[in-house]
């Protein structure tokens, strides 16, 4: 059997690999450090509630840029951001006519789903 230190997130752990036959290979632990328990995070306040046509983002990116200013007033499918998905820039429209609110911020990585704005 030989012995091997392998660090993982800054924490050392003593292994032993033993070598069966050519195709087989068993590993052992001999030794890890218990993991310390995890700090509960506070419970996140409840979101404000959302008044008007949601913006949500159809797949994951990055908010490029915004196309129009906070407060503005805009047209159905007038394109209000830009957002960039696999190194290509897409028009972020509104769904409807309105007052935009933006819920995120250029340089933001976002999820599929993820709240943009607010038109309303």
């Amino acid at each position: 059997m030989r012995k091997f230190v392998v660090t993982i997130d800054g924490k050392n752990y003593e292994v032993g690999v033993e070598e069966i036959g050519a195709d087989q290979t068993v590993v052992n632990t001999v030794a890890a450090p218990a993991a310390a328990p995890a700090a509960q995070a506070a419970p996140a306040a409840p979101a404000a509630p959302v008044s008007g046509e949601k913006v949500l983002s159809p797949f994951p990116g990055l908010i490029k840029k915004f196309l129009v200013n906070e407060g503005d007033t805009v047209k159905k499918d007038q394109p209000i951001l830009v957002l960039e998905a696999m190194k290509m820039d897409n028009d972020i429209t509104a769904p409807c006519a309105g007052k935009v609110s933006f819920k995120t911020a250029v340089g933001n990585n976002v999820e599929t789903n993820a709240l943009l704005a607010v038109i309303g």
